[in-house]
């Protein structure tokens, strides 16, 4: 497979347990190259993954000393990929949930519109757990609302591809969006840029225990930071309500 010049897949990956080796496994058997960044990881994922490398010339394992988030540590591949050329990612999850044959639509939906981002739109079969279900229409909604209904099919699932310049300048911009909040609010902030939502379907798969499923997610923490973060989206969103409402008019 001939390596991208312009896109790359980005896996951010803090104690993945051992489904990131058939992630990372399966993302390069459809897309040359794939980054790894180990976001700090204390299972020992981070020398298997450095070996798996060693093999495979189109597998770039990054290790961060320190968790500082899944926002941080995109944010970190964004900007070495900047620096070689690079101007989209495709970021996925480490943990087995997203379907790695969707990569070359997602790549190609790009490719053809390169300012635009690309949006999987989640297809939950019976692993999803129906709190997570239910619970993610809420932060949907909101962050529609925020946009002026710009189009945002889903703003929570991860796999999706974002033009590098544009989200680097925002996250560069303000010291949010470096956690579980980096997903919703990089959708939000991207449409105030002026970035066209692409949304495309894809499954999803949540893995129980004794698929190897970790998750990290807590309910109360990380609901907490989604309210914070979007009572301050939603007054960022009232400042640009007008500018919103303007672009909405003129695009018609």
């Amino acid at each position: 497979m001939q390596a991208s010049s312009t896109h790359l897949v980005l896996i951010p990956s803090y104690n993945p347990g051992s489904t990131v080796y058939a992630t990372v496994a399966s993302a390069r058997q459809f897309w040359n190259p794939v980054w790894v960044i180990v976001d700090g990881s204390s299972d020992g994922s981070a020398t298997q993954l450095q070996r798996m490398a060693e093999q495979d010339d189109g597998l770039r394992v990054i290790v961060l000393p320190e968790n500082g988030g899944k926002g941080a540590a995109v944010l970190h591949g964004m900007e070495l990929a900047q620096q070689q050329g690079y101007t989209h990612v495709l970021t996925m999850d480490s943990d087995g949930q997203h379907d790695a044959t969707m990569i070359p639509l997602f790549m190609e939906k790009s490719i053809v519109q390169p300012d635009a981002m690309v949006l999987g739109l989640p297809i939950f079969d019976a692993s999803a757990p129906s709190l997570r279900v239910k619970g993610r229409k809420i932060s949907n909604w909101w962050a529609n609302l925020e946009t002026c209904w710009a189009g945002i099919g889903d703003s929570l699932f991860g796999f999706r591809v974002y033009p590098i310049a544009p989200l680097v300048e925002i996250m560069r911009s303000h010291h949010w969006m470096r956690r579980f909040d980096f997903d919703p609010e990089a959708v939000v902030r991207l449409c105030w840029y002026g970035v066209k939502p692409v949304n495309v379907p894809a499954k999803v798969k949540y893995l129980n225990a004794a698929e190897g499923g970790v998750s990290h997610f807590n309910y109360w923490r990380d609901n907490k930071l989604l309210t914070w973060m979007h009572t301050r989206l939603f007054f960022g969103f009232l400042v640009r309500l007008p500018l919103l409402l303007l672009r909405k008019l003129t695009a018609k």
